[in-house]
């Protein structure tokens, strides 16, 4: 895929587990995968790695462990697109209440919805498009 690819949920199926890696360029806690990069360069969606970024490392999946300590080492974020406006979710698994919900007021995301899974090694968070896992 190019620079002109556009970002669809097809193509993104098209990603699977390999070890290449990119590093946060503020935190250097999290990296990610190419299809992330991918998402982030297609759907000019740097400021979706930031913001996962800075949440994980920033205290709140430490409150959220304490109640629900799944979280410490796998959770499932969650961006949805409705009219220019999102909403980002986090979950411990797919059948219990978002830990962490986020109203974004203004994007131009390309697509509806992206879930985008976090796990950690001990070292570093990784985060990875569901196709990659």
């Amino acid at each position: 895929m190019n620079d002109q690819t556009k970002l669809t949920h097809d193509n993104l199926r098209y990603f699977s587990g390999d070890f290449e890696r990119y590093r946060h360029q503020i935190d250097r806690r999290v990296i990610y995968t190419p299809g992330v990069r991918f998402v982030a360069e297609q759907g000019g969606a740097y400021w979706l790695i930031d913001e996962l970024a800075f949440t994980i490392t920033g205290g709140e999946i430490q409150r959220a462990g304490r109640s629900d300590p799944r979280i410490l080492e796998l959770h499932f974020w969650r961006l949805d697109v409705n009219n220019n406006s999102a909403t980002l979710t986090a979950r411990a698994d797919s059948d219990v209440a978002p830990f962490y919900t986020k109203e974004i007021p203004f994007t131009d995301f390309p697509l509806d919805q992206i879930d985008i899974w976090a796990a950690f090694d001990g070292e570093h968070w990784t985060l990875y498009l569901p196709s990659e896992h």
